[in-house]
């Protein structure tokens, strides 16, 4: 009320606990301390308005207590919920977090690494679309630990840069097998440049190859709503016969759901479509969108608590790797194999 800054002195004599015990909680230290006592804490900051000297513990620490949260696309809706995430476990531990949107351009992310060898991060968590594991390293020659989120299987190495993985072969191989046991062949495989398109068409071809099922692929220009309705428009215009379209993302999923409903084909009536991410859109179309759920809450929130390990163990151990979850989500968008509608018979061999 007066302007005057509150102590911890004062935080500690309203919690009733020592000035030590204030300071641990502020500097991440909370799972040191019983719940009671951190939430007593946390209390009396609120309620006296307390604000750490961020400049004050920069100078002591040779630490910004702000790590950057690196995603390639802010507009998916999958990365959203992973950033908060990470927001929640880093302020618990007492770091704010910059997000910054790479646009997944190589350039950008450039940027964020020579960022943080400034010193303006303490550590960078996040998603890398064209760097590599050696244009991180300098970073841990610095000190600045960094998580990476990656699209396929990883293992640990000697930089001290950390991964978690989904196995995204795996899960577009289950989710092409399931498609299959329903009774289609002709399953399209709709992705763009970057990101997980390798591992997920690669998932894709293996289990059309143990059917002896031709596989038929096609390259958007943008994991997007508009590229995935884009590239479908292509693939109905051609004639070309397909009874289910695997997306590799939900966005590029229901767009092609636009565009088969604006040639007339309903679906899974006459397509069956699946997409990947199960982002909140999925189960909201009509009919609700099959796809594979990588949990991209549980994501974010592992990766946070593995990079405040490392600024609290030190970012020199070599790194590790970890495989996180997917499930696939069966919904209305699939149905068994019917038989190809007479209007979608392919009258001549067209490249695509």
């Amino acid at each position: 009320m007066t302007g005057r800054r509150i102590t911890q002195k004062e935080v500690a004599e309203r919690a009733g606990v020592a000035q030590a015990t204030v300071s641990l909680i502020l500097n991440g230290g909370r799972e040191k301390v019983t719940p009671e006592t951190a939430e007593r804490i946390e209390a009396a900051i609120l309620e006296l308005g307390y604000q750490p000297n961020r400049f004050a513990q920069a100078l002591r620490t040779k630490r910004t207590y702000v790590i950057a949260c690196v995603v390639p696309d802010l507009a998916n809706p999958f990365y959203p919920s992973l950033v908060v995430a990470v927001q929640k476990v880093a302020r618990a531990a007492g770091y704010e977090v910059v997000t910054i949107d790479t646009e997944g351009e190589l350039n950008n992310e450039r940027q964020v690494i020579l960022a943080a060898q400034q010193g303006r991060f303490d550590g960078v968590v996040g998603v890398f679309f064209k760097t590599s594991a050696r244009d991180l390293a300098p970073l841990g020659k610095t000190g600045v630990p960094v998580v990476r989120i990656e699209v396929s299987r990883k293992v640990g190495g000697p930089l001290p840069i950390d991964n978690l993985f989904i196995d995204n072969v795996a899960a577009a191989r289950t989710l092409t097998k399931h498609l299959l046991n329903l009774g289609h062949r002709s399953i399209a495989m709709i992705a763009a440049p970057g990101g997980p398109q390798q591992v997920r068409l690669q998932g894709y071809l293996e289990a059309m190859a143990t059917m002896g099922a031709a596989p038929i692929v096609l390259e958007a220009a943008h994991f997007t709503l508009e590229g995935g309705r884009e590239i479908a428009d292509r693939l109905l215009e051609s004639g070309r016969p397909v009874s289910a379209i695997i997306a590799a993302n939900d966005l590029m999923a229901i767009g092609t759901m636009q565009s088969l409903a604006a040639h007339g084909l309903s679906v899974p009536g006459d397509v069956s479509v699946a997409g990947f991410d199960d982002i909140l859109a999925a189960a909201l179309v009509t009919p609700a969108l099959t796809t594979v759920a990588q949990f991209q809450d549980r994501i974010g929130a592992r990766a946070a608590e593995k990079l405040i390990e490392r600024l609290a163990d030190g970012a020199s151990e070599p790194g590790q790797a970890e495989e996180m979850p997917y499930e696939l989500i069966i919904r209305a968008s699939v149905a068994p194999f019917k038989g190809q509608p007479e209007h979608m018979h392919q009258t001549r061999e067209e490249t695509l």
